[in-house]
C-alpha cells in the first residue's frame, strides 16, 4: 500500500483505519432494509407491509451472498497476492472479480422475474394471506430491477476496501443509504406508494453506489483492470470462489434460517397462543422475525466490518509469512466483537418493547408479547454470534477458506436448522422453537475455538493454508 505498511505499522493504528470507515460501510448497507421496515410499519401497509418484506428479504440476501462470494474472494486473493509480491495475479483478481459479478447478476435478475411465485413460495408466502401477498408480490418485482446495482455494487466494495481505500467504500455506501432514507418518506407517504415506493427508493440508493464504485476503478492505487485482468481465467476464478465461498455460506445461512423459520410460522402460528389466549397467527411472526433479522443484521454487520478491517492485514501478512503480527491483530478484533456483542446483549434484554415500536404504531398485545420472546431468546446468543461470525471471517482471511466455510455454515444450518425443525415439530410453539438459535450459538463458537487453534498449529511456512 502506498500511505499504509501492512507489515510493520502498528495494528491497533491500522484496524481503526480499515475497520471504522468498513463497519460505517456495513451498517449504511443494513440500513437499507431497516429503513424500508421502519417507513413501512408506520405507513398504512403496517404489519402486514413488515411481514411482505420479510418474505421477499432472503432472496435480496442471495443476491449479496454472490456479490460477496465473488467480491470478498477476489479481495482476499489481491490481499494474498500483492503479500507475496505477484501483480499481474493482484491485477486478476479483481479483473475476473468484475466480470463474474457481471455475469451473476444477469441470472439473478433473470431468475427473480422469471420464478417470482415459487421464490415467495419457497420463503412463506402464503396466496391465502391476500394482502401481505400481493405486497410481496409488487416489492420483489421492483427489487429485482435494482438486483445488477445491487450485486455489481456491493461486490467491488471489498475490492475498493483491500486497495487501501475504506473511506471511498464508506462514501459510495453512503451516497446510496441517504438517498435511500430521503427517497422513502417520499414515495411512500407523499406518492402514497406504499411498500412499492420503498422498494423504489432503495433500488435508486443501489444506483448511486454502483455508480460510485465503478468510477474508482479508473483511479485504483493498487491494481489495473485491462484486458489482460478481465480474461476469465480458470485458475484464479476457483481461487476466487475458493477464498468467497465462506461469505457464501454466511448469506445464504441467513436465507435458510429465514426460509425454515417462515415456514414453520405458517404451520404453527395458529396453534400456538399467547397469554391473551388468542393465537398469534401468522401475520405478527412473520412480521416479527423479519424485524428481529434487521436488528440481528445490524450488529451482525458491525462485527463482520470490525473483522473485515482486519483482512487486508491478515492476508498482506500471511503472504508475507508474518504470523506473529495475524495472531496479534486476530486477538485485537476479537476483543473489539466480544464488547460489541455485549452491548447488544443488554440493550436487547432490557429494552425490547423499546426496540419493536420504532417498527411501527398500533402494536397489539400478541404482537408486543411476540417481539419480546423474539429478541431475548432468539437473540438471547448475541454475543457468541458475534465471535463465531468473526471467527469465520478470519480464518477466510488467512486463506483457510475450508475451515471458514465450515464454521459460516456450521451455526445456521448445522446446528441451527436441524435444532429448529425439531423443537417446533415436537413442542408445535413458534415460541419455543426460538430456543434453538442459543443451541446454535454455543456449539459454533466451541467449533470455531477449536477451528482457530488448529489453524495456528499448522506449519506457518505454507504460503496457501486452504
Amino acid at each position: 500500500m502506498k500511505k499504509l505498511d501492512l507489515g510493520k505499522d502498528k495494528i491497533s493504528t491500522l484496524i481503526r483505519k480499515f475497520a471504522i470507515p468498513c463497519v460505517i460501510s456495513m451498517i449504511v448497507a443494513a440500513l437499507y432494509n431497516i429503513v424500508d421496515q421502519i417507513f413501512i410499519g408506520w405507513s398504512n401497509a403496517g404489519a402486514f407491509g413488515n411481514a411482505a418484506t420479510n418474505i421477499v428479504y432472503p432472496f435480496t440476501v442471495i443476491a449479496l451472498a454472490f456479490a460477496l462470494l465473488i467480491g470478498d474472494g477476489a479481495a482476499a486473493l489481491f490481499n494474498l497476492s500483492s503479500g507475496a509480491k505477484e501483480k499481474d495475479k493482484a491485477d486478476k483478481a479483481i479483473g475476473n472479480g468484475l466480470i463474474l459479478l457481471i455475469f451473476i447478476s444477469i441470472i439473478l435478475t433473470l431468475g427473480g422475474l422469471i420464478f417470482s411465485k415459487e421464490i415467495l413460495h419457497i420463503f412463506g408466502g402464503n396466496p391465502k394471506e391476500i394482502e401481505c401477498y400481493n405486497y410481496a408480490k409488487d416489492y420483489l418485482r421492483i427489487i429485482c430491477y435494482g438486483l445488477p446495482f445491487y450485486i455489481i455494487g456491493q461486490g467491488l466494495n471489498a475490492s475498493i476496501r483491500s486497495d487501501g481505500s475504506p473511506k471511498y467504500t464508506m462514501m459510495a455506501t453512503l451516497i446510496g443509504a441517504i438517498s435511500n432514507i430521503i427517497l422513502d418518506p417520499i414515495f411512500i407517504f407523499v406518492f402514497k406508494m406504499s411498500v412499492k415506493g420503498a422498494a423504489i427508493a432503495t433500488i435508486i440508493g443501489q444506483i448511486l453506489t454502483f455508480i460510485a464504485s465503478i468510477i474508482y476503478l479508473k483511479k485504483a492505487k493498487n491494481f489495473k483492470i485491462d484486458k489482460e485482468a478481465v480474461k476469465l481465467n480458470k485458475e484464479i476464478d476457483k481461487k476466487i470462489v475458493s477464498l468467497g465461498l465462506a461469505s457464501l455460506i454466511t448469506q445464504l445461512a441467513i436465507v435458510i434460517i429465514i426460509a425454515v423459520a417462515n415456514n414453520l410460522v405458517t404451520k404453527y402460528g395458529y396453534t400456538t397462543l399467547s397469554s391473551t389466549g388468542t393465537a398469534y397467527g401468522v401475520v405478527t411472526p412473520l412480521a416479527v422475525i423479519g424485524i428481529c433479522m434487521k436488528i440481528f443484521g445490524i450488529v451482525v454487520s458491525i462485527v463482520i466490518g470490525v473483522s473485515l478491517g482486519g483482512m487486508p492485514i491478515i492476508g498482506y501478512n500471511m503472504g508475507a509469512k508474518n504470523i506473529k503480527r495475524v495472531k496479534e491483530t486476530i486477538k485485537y478484533i476479537l476483543i473489539t466483537n466480544l464488547i460489541i456483542g455485549s452491548i447488544a446483549f443488554i440493550i436487547f434484554q432490557a429494552f425490547p418493547t423499546f426496540i419493536i415500536n420504532i417498527f411501527g404504531k398500533g402494536n397489539s398485545v400478541e404482537y408486543l408479547e411476540y417481539a419480546n420472546y423474539c429478541l431475548r431468546i432468539f437473540l438471547g446468543g448475541i454475543i457468541l454470534t458475534c465471535l463465531v461470525k468473526s471467527l469465520s471471517i478470519l480464518l477466510q482471511s488467512m486463506g483457510s477458506s475450508f475451515k471458514s466455510t465450515l464454521l459460516a455454515l456450521s451455526r445456521d444450518v448445522i446446528f441451527f436448522v436441524p435444532a429448529i425443525i425439531l423443537i417446533a415439530n415436537i413442542s408445535h410453539s413458534v415460541v419455543t422453537m426460538l430456543w434453538s438459535a442459543i443451541i446454535a450459538d454455543v456449539l459454533s463458537f466451541i467449533l470455531g475455538v477449536f477451528l482457530l487453534k488448529s489453524e495456528f498449529k499448522k506449519n506457518p511456512q505454507k504460503k496457501n493454508l486452504a
